[in-house]
Order: structure tokens, then sequence, then C-alpha cells
């Protein structure tokens, strides 16, 4: 095999067991590797219960890892979502991925739960389940400090063991597999850390072809200023897009009552960059070196993370945004997540949180105590119990990100409708609508949204597959990764190739969520984005979404998806894309 190692793990924690198997040649190159292998392997057991023993939790990596392909240091960790219900996973750098694919496997799927606390160790293609139960309790950095030359580590903390929804997996001391609540998972099968290393080779089909199509990726990302750029994320980290956001007026201020952050100046990435004079650092190879961390291990937060314990709580502490980054991956916690549910915690109370209270709110949902325990269920829960549904700013049961809908309507529709719920990364329309690339478009107009959208879902389908980081293709496109995948794996494949596999990756997550329940009434906003308006002032207007606009452009979706008129999934489609039916088609939604 050239690209992949052609072995799967299959582990069962009830008896301690596992076993390997060889994948398929056509199933790897239907669904390439990571999110789209990872979707193949879960779709059967997609309607179980999050927790139900049998219910997989995958982590999975593709045929560029381990090799020396740009950004390839990434791999994605999925099962059903805890917190939405609906396909939940994570794409991760760090190292892990790497040492997997090291280790000699492309995947494993973890089936059944442990009777105590466990851990799994792999090397070198074997397996090794270890009782953890003396590591009970202890937050992330300890684990990863405690399993030091184990290799590369993913563990939860204790906000997973206390039932905390929004639970994350940190990876290698804090590289997040946040959103989806994935981390609860973990928890779920009495699993707290899995390590790897390995010492194996990946095979290239042609080494020298590689080569070629790195520099090509190479000389584009040194060509474009949002990556490698004198403002740009290699130098600012994704903090970079907070005066982007800012500037547009479309930073989510006081739980998304309004779009503008008057102290945005003082909490921007330069004030981060002045205070705490970080260097660069990043995922396993990777050139871009988006990640930024200070002599004393401090963590620079990203974007959404610097954002959202900023302007969302009203927050003008940059010391207090340092913190509670600190302390939810320390607990194990999406910080999205949990600054949204604290921003919609304020709104229901109708008080503003002082930066100690901030910190408290944090420790007493990772730790389970007080009004921490109803907190950690997530913003719509939260909201649900209260009587205030109508104050969660979630789509899909997931709190949304650091985009305000108002002002990038593309961002309305790909909010509405992710196959994981409130997520910016499915289709990542800001690349358009506000850095201009690859094609610059109205961000106040739904015209051509919605095939923008399905574009969008469909690359970053393949990136995660691949894998690759989205950043990349600021600058490149999948022609240049084609050439990459290509050379990696002997496969003669182009750009429209992969964009043929990123349809059938997101067709499958469609239908999957289907088969649990989900229908076009939960590809929708909040009705806060349709009734208040966001900021009018220096010549910058944010309206209300008009809804009756907002509908055409789903139903264009609908179409541009090959869905029918009410979202669901067309069974001559799913045949056409390779897609077995997962249920009875009265269940799962297909036509």
């Amino acid at each position: 095999m050239y690209g992949w190692c052609d072995k799967v793990a299959r582990i069962h924690l009830s008896d301690r067991s596992w076993r390997v198997e060889v994948p398929d040649l056509n199933v790897l190159r239907t669904f390439i590797g990571g999110r789209g292998l990872a979707g193949y392997y879960i779709r059967k057991k997609i309607t179980l219960d999050w927790n139900h023993p049998d219910m997989p939790l995958l982590l999975f990596v593709g045929p560029l890892v381990n090799t020396r392909s740009p950004t390839s240091g990434r791999m994605t960790i999925m099962s059903r979502s805890p917190l939405t219900g609906t396909v939940g996973d994570s794409s991760v750098g760090g190292s892990f991925g790497f040492q997997l694919k090291k280790a000699g496997f492309d995947g494993i799927i973890i089936t059944g739960k442990s009777d105590r606390l466990c851990g799994i160790e792999i090397k070198d293609n074997n397996i090794h389940i270890s009782d953890a139960s003396h590591l009970k309790g202890r937050e992330t950095g300890d684990i990863h400090s405690f399993l030091k030359g184990k290799g590369s580590t993913a563990v939860i903390g204790p906000a997973a063991e206390n039932g905390v929804l929004f639970s994350s997996v940190i990876i290698d001391g804090h590289f997040a597999a946040g959103r989806s609540g994935i981390g609860l998972t973990f928890a779920s099968k009495n699993l707290k850390y899995i390590t790897t290393r390995g010492t194996g080779k990946t095979n290239v089909f042609d080494p020298k072809a590689l080569r070629s199509a790195r520099e090509d990726i190479f000389r584009l990302t040194a060509a474009s200023p949002i990556l490698l750029g004198k403002f740009g994320i290699s130098r600012f980290g994704t903090g970079a897009l907070y005066d982007l956001m800012d500037a547009r007026r479309m930073m989510p201020t006081e739980n998304f009552r309004k779009t503008q952050f008057d102290q945005a100046f003082k909490l921007n990435a330069h004030a981060f960059k002045k205070k705490f004079k970080p260097k660069n650092t990043g995922c396993r190879g990777c050139h871009i070196l988006c990640k930024k961390i200070t002599k004393d291990k401090t963590r620079i937060p990203e974007f959404e993370t610097m954002s959202h314990f900023s302007a969302l709580l009203g927050n003008t502490d940059i010391g207090t945004v340092v913190k509670a980054n600190r302390i939810c991956n320390e607990m194990g916690m999406d910080t999205i997540s949990a600054a949204a549910t604290l921003a919609c915690f304020s709104e229901i109370s109708k008080k503003k949180f002082s930066p100690e209270e901030v910190v408290s709110l944090l420790m007493d949902i990772g730790k389970k105590k007080g009004v921490g325990v109803e907190l950690g269920q997530g913003a719509a829960k939260y909201a649900g119990s209260c009587g205030r549904s109508d104050l969660a700013m979630v789509v899909k049961g997931q709190e949304l990100p650091a985009y305000d809908p108002r002002g990038a309507y593309g961002m309305a529709l790909a909010y509405a409708t992710s196959s994981r719920g409130g997520c910016h990364l499915r289709a990542y329309p800001i690349s358009h609508e506000i850095l201009r690339k690859p094609v610059a478009t109205d961000r106040f107009s739904f015209n051509g949204k919605a095939r923008m959208i399905k574009i969008g879902e469909d690359l970053n389908a393949v990136a995660d597959s691949l894998t690759a980081c989205k950043f990349t293709f600021f600058a490149a496109s999948l022609e240049e990764y084609a050439k990459i995948y290509t050379a990696v794996t002997g496969i003669k494949t182009s750009g429209q190739d992969l964009f043929e596999v990123g349809e059938r990756i997101c067709y499958n997550e469609r239908m999957m969520n289907a088969a649990n329940g989900f229908t076009e009434k939960d590809d929708d906003l909040p009705a806060r984005f349709f009734t208040m308006p966001g900021y009018k002032d220096d010549g910058i207007n944010i309206k209300p979404i008009d809804k009756e606009a907002f509908l055409t452009a789903r139903s264009n979706y609908y179409i541009a998806r090959k869905l029918n008129e009410n979202g669901a999934p067309v069974s001559k489609v799913a045949k056409e894309l390779g897609l077995e039916p997962i249920s009875l088609g009265s269940i799962c939604g297909i036509t």
C-alpha cells in the first residue's frame, strides 16, 4: 500500500480485547481517510444512543499523514454527539495522528465499556489496555505529564467525568478536539486516555512528484497575506481575525445582542502579542505555525476563545481570557460552548459577570458544583430549563462561534445547514465574505451562497479526510492537493475527483442525521437574528436577516446538495454516490 497503512484496529473495552482488520481498497478510495473513513465505519451504528456501549468512538487519519505533505499532521475523532445528537466529530492537530500512523494504523474503532477507568496504549502495531483508576479526576495537564515517554496523548479532564455535555479531548497537552462533546464519549466508555507512538514509515508512490507538488503549495502560501503576511495568522495566530470581525461590525457581543464591542482594541491579537510576547508553534509538519505560546508555556487563545471570553461576555480583562482558556483546557471543555453558555446565563440572570466570577463559574462547571451542574448541559438545555429557549444562541443544540450571522449571510446559511450543528468550519464562508478568497462576495446577500456553502462543505470534508489544515486552502486548492494525493497513493486523481468524494462524505453525514430524526426545522437560526439589528453607525448597518430570503437560500441549498424540498436525503442520489440506506426509508428520512 502507498499512503495507507491498510490496517484498522477494533478495540472492545468490555473484555479488553482487540483485533486488526484490513479495509477494502475500494472503501479507502471512496472515503479516503480521516473524517470520511470514520463516517463510513460509524454509519450503521449512528442510530444508537451516544452512550450506548456499542456506539463506536473512532480516531482516524488520512493517507497524507506521516508523509511530507504540507499541514498533514491532523486527525479526526468521531462519534455521535452527546451535546446535539448529530454526527459529532472534531479535526485536531498536534502529533497524535502522525504517531498513530507511525504505529501502523489508519484508525482505531473503540466500542464497549470498561468496568473501571482505563487507558489505551498503542506502540508499533501493539495495543495494551491499562488501569487508570488512580487518574480519576485529574486535570489534562497532569495526565499528559504523567504519561510522558509514552508518545502522543489524547486525554479527558474532570469535565467529561462529571458529565459536561461540551467536554473536549486534549491532544498533547493543549490541542483541543472540541465541539460536539466528544470528550464525554470517552468518559461513557470509562476511557481516560489514549497514547500512541511508533517508528514506522508511510510508503509514498512518487517522492519526486510529492516534492514538486509540495513546493507549489509552499509558494502559494508564501504569497498569502492572511497566512504568512505581516498581519497574518502565522504572525498573530487565528487572533488575526479579531480586528477584522471588529472592523466589519460582526463580533458577537453580549450574547449576540450586539455585533460591536467598543473595547475590542484592548483585547485584539496585537494586545496579546504586546503583553505576552509569544513565540510560534504548531501542529506536526506545519509551516504556518498558527499556535502561540509564551516562555512560561502559557497558551495564547484561538480567535473564537479570544472573542467569546471578551466581547460575548462584555469582559475587558485580557488576563481573564487567558485564564478561561487554561481552565477549559485543564478541565477538558470546549471554549466556544463554555463561553456561550455563560453568556446565555448572563442574559437570563440579567447579571454581568466580573472576571473573578467568570473563572469561578468555569471551575464550577468542570467540577460539577452549584449552578455549574446545570450550565454543564450547555446553553440550549439550560435556557430550556429556565423557560427561555429563545436566549440560547445555538443551532441543532450547539453554541454558535464568534461570527455574527447578521454580518455575513453565507455564514448564516452555513450555521443552519451544518451537519454538526452551529459550526463555522463545515463550510467556512468567511474566506469568501471577509477574507475575499478565493472569490469576493457580497456579505449582505444570499445570492450564490447556496452553491458556495455546498462547495465549501465538500472541500472541507476532503481536507478533513486527507488530512490537511483548512487554513492552507486560503491559498491552495484541491487541484494542488490532488497532485499531492496522486503522488502519495499512486491513484491518479483530479481536483474534481476529490470534490466528488467530499460530496459523498457530506451526503453520508446528512443521511446519518436524518436517521436520527433531524429535518429542515433543525436547519434554522435563533429568532434573534431575524428580529434584532446588530449595529448601525460609521456607514455600516447590520440589519436583521430577512427570514424569507434566508428560507429561499436554504431551499436553494437543498437543491445544490441534491436533497428533497424538505431537506431529506434522496435514495436515488445516495445510490449514485455509492451510499447504502442506513435503515428503513421511513425511519431515516430517505424518500
